[in-house]
């Protein structure tokens, strides 16, 4: 399938349950908390992408693209830039309700719940782990913010390029089952192999699909060059530091998710890419905000 026909492909791409549940409950508040919004917003990939989209509709006449969740929400949030884009409330929000399973056990809901959402719509994310995607998907955030700090890049663009950069990948298994699991029986969709191998069956890869998916949805450039670019920084005729950044967290958090030794870090590291951004792998490693050792709950679905 070719790239523009998989983008044209009538998909949904699936949100965490339990975010999408806490958020209808913080807007079914008199006054729902803007800092709330902002962690919720701000844990899922999809819900980000969709509020980014919104914020830079031309209707807003705005002078400059909106890269950050904040900066969207302030925006969407007065009454004015409604009026503005022509929007009507098509609902009240009057009452909300959020059941869950056993505390020790309720991490295991949310992909069973998504995957069968899916089969109702008849659609499906074959053989991707759904759970380990969105924890994978908010590490890399996370690492790519704190990395930008240091390098002097833009930390709030960095968050996003970080929190979107792999939606490219559930719309390959969405749109695309049949060769995504034949891919996925060479290497798994987390593996630092998987690009290479997109681009030799499929001809584009996870990162040209998300780069076109920003794109779409009117995101600032450095954040389409940082998505389109995040696995090879150095074929952008202007070498964009963003994808740098974005490459280096994706390959910790991977590596993470791999269960990587320290000495299999050490081969695995491209410090080609360390060397133009002036961090070797010890600077990465220290900058690495996640503390790995804790068990995820669902505090980890929050930034």
């Amino acid at each position: 399938m070719e790239l523009n026909a998989l983008l044209g492909q009538p998909v949904a791409l699936p949100s965490l349950p339990r975010t999408v549940a806490l958020l209808m409950n913080e807007l079914a508040q008199r006054e729902p908390s803007l800092r709330r919004l902002n962690l919720l917003f701000g844990s899922d990939p999809v819900l980000a992408a969709r509020l980014l989209e919104l914020a830079n509709a031309p209707a807003h006449q705005l002078t400059r693209q909106v890269a950050g969740i904040s900066e969207a929400l302030v925006l969407l949030g007065s009454k004015e830039a409604g009026i503005k884009a022509g929007l009507k409330p098509r609902a009240k929000v009057r009452m909300c309700a959020v059941i869950g399973s056993e505390p020790t056990i309720m991490l295991t809901g949310p992909t069973p719940a998504v995957r069968k959402a899916l089969a109702k719509a008849g659609m499906a994310v074959s053989d991707i782990d759904l759970q380990q995607f969105w924890r994978y998907s908010l590490h890399t955030a996370k690492l790519a913010r704190s990395l930008a700090g240091v390098v002097f890049q833009n930390p709030t663009a960095a968050y996003t390029a970080g929190l979107l950069h792999g939606l490219g990948e559930l719309l390959i298994h969405l749109g695309n089952p049949q060769k995504a699991q034949s891919m996925n029986t060479l290497v798994l969709p987390l593996d630092m192999r998987r690009g290479k191998i997109e681009q030799r069956i499929l001809g584009y890869s996870y990162t040209h699909v998300s780069a076109a998916l920003a794109q779409r949805w009117l995101l600032p450039q450095v954040v389409v060059d940082a998505l389109q670019y995040q696995a090879a920084p150095f074929e952008n005729t202007a070498y964009e530091p963003l994808a740098g950044v974005i490459h280096l967290a994706a390959w910790r958090v991977r590596g993470r998710e791999a269960g990587l030794s320290e000495r299999e870090l050490a081969v695995t590291f491209p410090g080609e890419i360390g060397l133009m951004l002036g961090l070797d792998i010890d600077m990465v490693l220290q900058q690495d905000p996640i503390d790995w050792t804790v068990r995820p709950d669902a505090a980890d679905y929050l930034v």
